[in-house]
Protein backbone atom coordinates (compact mmCIF):
# COMPACT_ATOMS: atom_id res chain seq x y z
CA UNK A 1 0.00 0.00 0.00
CA UNK A 2 1.61 3.39 -0.78
CA UNK A 3 1.56 6.38 1.57
CA UNK A 4 -1.23 8.71 -0.38
CA UNK A 5 -3.81 5.01 -0.21
CA UNK A 6 -2.51 4.76 3.58
CA UNK A 7 -2.77 8.07 4.67
CA UNK A 8 -6.51 8.24 3.22
CA UNK A 9 -7.10 5.23 4.65
CA UNK A 10 -5.85 5.89 8.31
CA UNK A 11 -7.55 9.28 7.88
CA UNK A 12 -11.13 7.76 7.16
CA UNK A 13 -10.97 5.09 10.13
CA UNK A 14 -9.59 7.89 12.34
CA UNK A 15 -12.75 10.50 11.59
CA UNK A 16 -15.28 7.42 11.98
CA UNK A 17 -13.83 6.19 15.49
CA UNK A 18 -13.34 10.46 16.58
CA UNK A 19 -17.36 10.28 15.86
CA UNK A 20 -17.69 6.95 17.66
CA UNK A 21 -16.00 8.63 20.39
CA UNK A 22 -17.37 11.88 20.68
CA UNK A 23 -21.18 10.60 20.45
CA UNK A 24 -20.16 8.08 23.19
CA UNK A 25 -18.83 11.31 25.53
CA UNK A 26 -21.54 12.90 24.88
CA UNK A 27 -24.11 9.79 25.28
CA UNK A 28 -22.90 9.79 29.07
CA UNK A 29 -22.78 13.61 29.36
CA UNK A 30 -26.58 13.78 28.58
CA UNK A 31 -27.70 10.54 30.02
CA UNK A 32 -26.63 11.45 33.21
CA UNK A 33 -28.25 15.09 32.91
CA UNK A 34 -31.37 13.76 31.32
CA UNK A 35 -31.35 11.24 34.76
CA UNK A 36 -31.34 14.28 37.24
CA UNK A 37 -28.02 14.19 38.14
CA UNK A 38 -27.51 17.41 39.31
CA UNK A 39 -23.29 17.25 38.22
CA UNK A 40 -21.58 20.44 39.89
CA UNK A 41 -17.68 19.79 39.43
CA UNK A 42 -15.55 21.51 41.65
CA UNK A 43 -12.88 23.93 40.35
CA UNK A 44 -10.22 20.94 40.27
CA UNK A 45 -12.46 18.40 38.56
CA UNK A 46 -12.49 21.61 36.06
CA UNK A 47 -9.08 21.03 35.13
CA UNK A 48 -9.65 17.46 34.16
CA UNK A 49 -12.51 18.14 32.25
CA UNK A 50 -10.81 20.48 30.55
CA UNK A 51 -8.02 18.07 29.09
CA UNK A 52 -10.39 15.00 29.00
CA UNK A 53 -12.98 15.21 27.77
CA UNK A 54 -13.23 18.77 26.47
CA UNK A 55 -9.02 18.55 25.08
CA UNK A 56 -9.64 15.26 23.49
CA UNK A 57 -12.60 16.22 21.29
CA UNK A 58 -11.30 19.69 20.65
CA UNK A 59 -8.19 17.81 18.96
CA UNK A 60 -10.33 15.51 17.46
CA UNK A 61 -12.29 18.24 15.85
CA UNK A 62 -9.66 19.96 14.43
CA UNK A 63 -7.62 16.86 13.10
CA UNK A 64 -11.11 16.91 10.50
CA UNK A 65 -9.34 19.81 9.05
CA UNK A 66 -5.59 19.61 10.06
CA UNK A 67 -4.80 16.05 10.85
CA UNK A 68 -1.34 16.80 12.36
CA UNK A 69 -2.30 19.91 14.65
CA UNK A 70 -5.29 18.15 15.97
CA UNK A 71 -3.54 14.44 16.66
CA UNK A 72 -0.97 16.27 18.31
CA UNK A 73 -3.62 18.11 20.50
CA UNK A 74 -5.61 15.29 21.55
CA UNK A 75 -2.79 13.43 22.27
CA UNK A 76 -1.27 16.36 24.13
CA UNK A 77 -4.41 16.23 26.38
CA UNK A 78 -4.86 12.93 27.03
CA UNK A 79 -1.44 12.65 28.25
CA UNK A 80 -2.16 15.78 30.62
CA UNK A 81 -5.24 14.26 31.71
CA UNK A 82 -3.42 11.31 32.94
CA UNK A 83 -0.67 13.22 35.16
CA UNK A 84 -3.42 15.64 35.96
CA UNK A 85 -5.38 12.51 37.54
CA UNK A 86 -1.56 11.04 38.85
CA UNK A 87 -1.01 14.05 40.84
CA UNK A 88 -4.20 14.90 41.89
CA UNK A 89 -5.44 11.07 43.40
CA UNK A 90 -1.78 9.16 43.11
CA UNK A 91 -3.10 7.04 40.46
CA UNK A 92 -4.00 6.88 36.88
CA UNK A 93 -7.70 6.74 35.63
CA UNK A 94 -8.83 3.20 34.98
CA UNK A 95 -10.60 1.50 32.16
CA UNK A 96 -9.52 1.50 28.50
CA UNK A 97 -12.19 4.65 27.64
CA UNK A 98 -10.10 7.66 27.97
CA UNK A 99 -7.55 5.94 25.25
CA UNK A 100 -10.09 4.47 23.02
CA UNK A 101 -11.80 7.86 23.24
CA UNK A 102 -8.52 9.81 22.34
CA UNK A 103 -6.68 6.72 19.70
CA UNK A 104 -7.98 8.83 16.52
CA UNK A 105 -5.46 11.21 17.41
CA UNK A 106 -2.60 8.84 17.06
CA UNK A 107 -4.33 7.91 13.49
CA UNK A 108 -4.86 11.38 12.20
CA UNK A 109 -1.07 11.83 13.41
CA UNK A 110 0.40 9.03 11.46
CA UNK A 111 -2.43 9.89 8.69
CA UNK A 112 -0.30 13.11 8.60
CA UNK A 113 3.07 11.93 9.19
CA UNK A 114 2.77 9.59 5.77
CA UNK A 115 0.63 12.45 3.75
CA UNK A 116 3.82 14.71 4.58
CA UNK A 117 6.07 12.38 3.65
CA UNK A 118 4.34 11.76 0.23
CA UNK A 119 4.73 15.25 -0.77
CA UNK A 120 8.90 15.16 0.75
CA UNK A 121 9.09 12.71 -1.98
CA UNK A 122 7.49 14.55 -5.09
CA UNK A 123 10.25 15.39 -7.59
CA UNK A 124 10.63 18.78 -7.59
Amino acid sequence: MNDMLASKVLNWIARIWSLVGISFVLLFIFGELAGGHSVRPTAKEWIGLTLWPVGVGAGLAIAWFRKGLGGVVSISSLIAFYLWNFLESGRFPRGPYFVLVAAPGVLFLLSSLLSRRRQQMRPA
